[in-house]
């Protein structure tokens, strides 16, 4: 049993992570990050929350581009396929579920 406080996590660099969970395969794991990511395409889906600030998901699929705007508890489900790039306004926190290895 553990409780995380996300609030407080920080890492030394952007999009350092804390992992919380692995489960056959499955990981979840806190990031901190004050910068963009990259735009990358991940090997199965992606499950994306911001536990804290604001986030731009920036995003392609089959059915074009777009942008949105990812408040505190707004989810972002990255389907196998979906381009995409987060790009923090100031500092977030992050949690996401993805496939062990994933980009």
């Amino acid at each position: 049993m553990e409780v995380i406080r996300s609030k407080e996590f920080t890492a030394a660099k952007a999009w350092g992570a804390r992992d919380i969970a692995n489960m056959n395969g499955i990981t979840t794991r806190l990031h901190w990050t004050d910068q963009p990511y990259q735009w990358h395409v991940n090997d199965g889906e992606e499950v994306f929350v911001v536990l804290d600030g604001r986030v731009e998901m920036h995003y392609r699929d089959s059915d074009g581009a777009g942008l949105t705007i990812l408040e505190v508890g707004d989810i972002f489900f990255a389907d196998v396929g979906t381009v995409h790039v987060a790009k923090p306004i100031g500092a977030a926190r992050i949690l996401v579920v993805e496939t062990q290895g994933s980009v």
